[in-house]
């Protein structure tokens, strides 16, 4: 193993030793209680079996064969979850071959935030993720099953989903993704159009035709924002069948990894002689491996929250520092969109994820001795899914990448470090994504331009008013402020300052969107305005210091001079009502810091 990575896990071991000992015990205590249909009362199972076939009704009395749980997020909004609707029937159906009962235990509500970015709707988007922990948790609860499966693909809805599986951590999982929709205009053609579009210069009608050239049919976006980045950890932690993640919708390679993966889920359950919980799966060694192959990839920033969260739900505490330093170690290995032009398809005939994982193994980047849901050891997801005579089968993957331009190998990688930094400084503490910067990019010094809106940025750009070297500051976004929305709608202008060769930066207490990084940005700042951080002192003018070298951020103005300054906090009402966000007022009060995930689950009275 790298040594640097070695070291990092035994950190995290160590900070963890008292909470994912409890937790262990918790989930073997839930264990013990046996098979747990043999608790519920015949009142009880007569209304969990109710709709069942006869046989069905027999076997899950005898608690011989395995009922297997579906929770799902599918709805027809999301292009990625569509493909969902028909797997419940494909699952019964796999699952009642071989001898099992399978029955959807719930579905998740699950928002696209393609569709809300610069919406009032954006302001419930991070907070959703605990929602659909929760409402997994109600579909477990009814001590049906032996083990579940997981259909979700996007952004907050995979961590959610792991979140809710580790709180049942003595059942197995097994996560089904649906692939990716199919290339369409390059990536580079639509950020060029969304640029033109801010500078006035192509209208709505253009806008709307390149958009919809890019988000064209079913399955995920394929650029590599949070919810590829999702597929990609969830399969490197082994939650996914080896392969999986990037199989277009509608192939029949995709329908039978689908059939496979609910098979899985009743070979692992406590019945059989190969039990294997997710809670002994998702350990320290699985969580490292999946923020380095975060890294390796210049996969999402929302990740710095989302796997600090997963994380904690399994015991495991794991902070910033863990990932600026497996960051300083982790080569770079692909440039996908936004680190480069290639989409995840181009990713996946280049080699995709098995010769992703194989090259991190062959560093010592991935640590081998793991558990998933195939069995001990990381190694088997070096092979890559193929149907050989209409079966399913696991082929060697290729020995070198088919376009070096997109996965390259560990010794020449495309840059030395994972592109991941965490800044330190007076303003507080904050992520900055440097795998999609220029070279050149990495220090920004300039007078701050300040907003406490996104929306107010707009009419500044269209006046003139940011035509100059600047640090635009948006602030009064955090968790408990309005939710903490991503703030993707300021990348095209911010981008074509950029362009126009100022030098630019920006600095929030919100979040930007898994697609971002062409500017730099200090993101996920804490303490948040509202939680009396400085940001809320920055005047128009003063100079703000963002230096990815260093790992600092720093205002630039004197402690005496500060001090003077007083604060009058924005009247955040016309925010939190609409759209439904009035209801989430309570949540907000106890969001956790970004560092500890933002989260409302882990708050401690």
């Amino acid at each position: 193993m790298n040594p640097i990575i070695q070291q990092v896990t035994d950190r995290i071991i160590e900070r963890s030793k008292a909470t994912r000992k409890a937790y262990l015990a918790k989930i073997e205590k839930a264990r013990l209680k046996g098979p747990h249909r043999g608790v519920l009362s015949c009142g009880n199972l007569a209304h969990g079996f109710a709709a069942c076939k006869p046989e069905q009704k027999k076997d899950l009395t005898a608690l011989t064969k395995a009922n297997v749980g579906m929770i799902s997020a599918y709805n027809d909004m999301l292009s990625a979850h569509q493909p969902y609707e028909v797997y419940p029937d494909k699952i019964r159906a796999a699952v009642e071959k071989v001898g099992s009962v399978a029955q959807f235990a719930g579905g998740v509500p699950a928002m696209c935030d393609g569709v809300t970015q610069g919406q009032p709707g954006m302001d419930l988007s991070l907070m959703s993720r605990d929602v659909i922990a929760m409402s997994a948790a109600v579909g477990l609860s009814h001590n049906m099953f032996d083990s579940a499966v997981m259909m979700g693909i996007c952004d907050k809805i995979v961590p959610g989903l792991v979140m809710s599986a580790l709180s049942f951590g003595h059942l197995p999982f097994v996560f089904i993704p649906a692939g990716p929709m199919e290339s369409g205009i390059p990536n580079k053609e639509k950020a060029r159009v969304r640029q033109l579009y801010a500078e006035g210069k192509v209208g709505r009608d253009e806008l709307l035709e390149s958009e919809s050239k890019s988000y064209h049919s079913a399955g995920t976006c394929t650029f590599y924002g949070t919810a590829n980045s999702n597929q990609l950890v969830v399969e490197v932690m082994g939650l996914h069948l080896p392969g999986s993640s990037f199989v277009n919708p509608g192939t029949e390679l995709r329908d039978a990894l689908t059939e496979a993966a609910a098979i899985q889920a009743t070979r692992i359950t406590d019945l059989g002689t190969e039990y294997t919980p997710i809670g002994h799966i998702v350990d320290e060694k699985s969580v490292v491996n999946g923020i380095v192959a975060l890294l390796a990839t210049g996969g999402s920033t929302n990740h710095t929250m989302h796997l600090v969260a997963m994380a904690r739900a399994a015991g495991i505490i794991v902070n910033w520092d863990d990932f600026d330093a497996l960051s300083s170690v982790t080569p770079l290995l692909t440039k996908i969109y936004p680190n480069g032009q290639a989409d995840i398809n181009h990713f996946q005939a280049a080699g995709g994820m098995a010769l992703l994982i194989k090259e991190l193994l062959r560093g010592g980047f991935v640590h081998n001795d793991v558990k998933t849901i195939c069995g001990e050891g990381l190694e088997k997801y070096t092979k890559e899914p193929a149907l050989r005579d209409g079966k399913l089968v696991w082929v060697d993957s290729p020995e070198k990448s088919g376009d070096e331009d997109v996965l390259t190998t560990i010794e020449k990688p495309f840059k030395p470090d994972g592109g991941l930094c965490v800044l330190d400084g007076n303003l507080g503490r904050a992520v900055i994504k440097t795998s999609s910067l220029r070279e050149g990019r990495n220090v920004v010094k300039a007078p701050a331009v300040v907003f406490e809106s996104q929306h107010d940025l707009d009419g500044a750009f269209q006046a003139g008013d940011l035509n100059k070297d600047c640090v635009v500051v948006v602030r009064y976004q955090g968790p408990r402020a309005i939710g903490m929305p991503e703030l993707h709608k300021l990348t095209p202008p911010l981008g074509v300052l950029q362009d126009k060769g100022y030098k630019v930066a920006l600095v929030t207490d919100g979040r930007m969107s898994g697609a971002s990084g062409k500017v730099p940005a200090a993101i996920h700042l804490y303490p948040e305005a509202l939680d009396g951080g400085l940001i809320a002192k920055v005047q128009n003018g003063d100079i703000i210091e963002v230096n990815a070298d260093e790992n600092s951020i720093k205002l630039h103005v004197s402690d005496e001079e500060l001090a003077m300054r007083t604060v009058t906090p924005k009247d955040l009402s016309e925010e939190r009502e609409g759209m439904g966000r009035e209801m989430f007022n309570g949540f907000r009060k106890i969001l956790t810091t970004p560092e500890e995930g933002a989260s409302c689950i882990f708050h401690e009275a």
